[in-house]
């Protein structure tokens, strides 16, 4: 199925002149960064929305944090994008430490690995959101 999603952030294409496109695939990837990376409060006519990621990454981490962090993430993502995803795994990545694909994190920064289930395909994906 070649399925195809307006882009994020919203803009038009300069070729066709109308708003931009991408895949599917990469347009539910846009969509759990925008459901990660905003903080519940910052949407006016939708202000539940959100996860609060970007909250975390001001406290030490340990085992708690990741444990909050997986619970807030997977929570988040089943709510608002049930219909598009099926989230398999969440995984944070300890700080100082290289992640799956060979990133080197330090103290400043949250790795967020999440394995899920693209709905419509049926096809197993994974996506990292670093949260700076």
């Amino acid at each position: 199925m070649n399925r195809n999603d307006y882009a994020f952030p919203f803009r038009i294409d300069v070729v066709s002149g109308q708003a931009a496109q991408t895949t599917y695939e990469a347009h539910v990837e846009q969509m759990i960064g925008q459901v990660l990376l905003t903080t519940p409060g910052e949407r006016v006519n939708l202000p539940e929305f959100g996860c609060g990621l970007r909250q975390l990454i001001f406290a030490p981490h340990s085992d708690a944090l990741d444990t909050t962090t997986k619970l807030i993430v997977t929570q988040a993502l089943n709510r608002w994008l049930a219909g598009q995803i099926q989230v398999q795994s969440v995984t944070v990545v300890s700080p100082n430490t290289t992640s799956a694909q060979g990133q080197f994190l330090d103290q400043s920064k949250l790795l967020v690995e999440i394995d899920y289930v693209l709905i419509d395909t049926r096809s197993n994906k994974s996506l990292q959101v670093q949260v700076i």
